[in-house]
């Protein structure tokens, strides 16, 4: 008689295991997608910020260089135009060399949900 009560219980203990996995998993699974969520619409408004950014920045610029064209016209046009083109390029090659570095490193996405991950698989070597 002892047996089957104690295949019961073993059943039921490993049916509350696989309960508290499920909703472990699931609690992760919600986490991960927050995260994802989150990270996307912070994306979305860096990606319009900076393209805002960039148009009216290279419009500055733009304009900038012909009114000081303009102004030097009659005395050192080639000059203004060598230097604005000098510094323009100059400049264009450092942030793609910049952008190119920070696209080699990668960023850290989902780094919350990987942490938990990472604590309970610890959680479960240790017990």
């Amino acid at each position: 008689m002892s047996l089957p009560s104690a295949d019961a219980s073993t059943a039921a203990r490993v049916r509350g295991l696989f309960a508290d996995v499920i909703e472990l998993a699931q609690v992760r699974f919600e986490l991960f997608t927050v995260e994802a969520r989150d990270e996307l619409s912070r994306l979305a408004r860096m990606a319009v910020m900076g393209a805002l950014a960039v148009v009216f920045v290279s419009f500055g610029l733009i304009f900038l260089a012909i009114f000081l064209t303009v102004l030097l016209w009659d005395s050192q046009r080639l000059l203004a135009l060598g230097v604005f083109t000098t510094l323009f390029l100059g400049g264009g090659a450092v942030l793609a060399l910049l952008a190119w570095q920070k696209a080699r490193q990668g960023f850290r996405m989902f780094g919350a949900t990987r942490d938990e991950l990472r604590r309970d698989q610890e959680r479960l070597r240790a017990s």
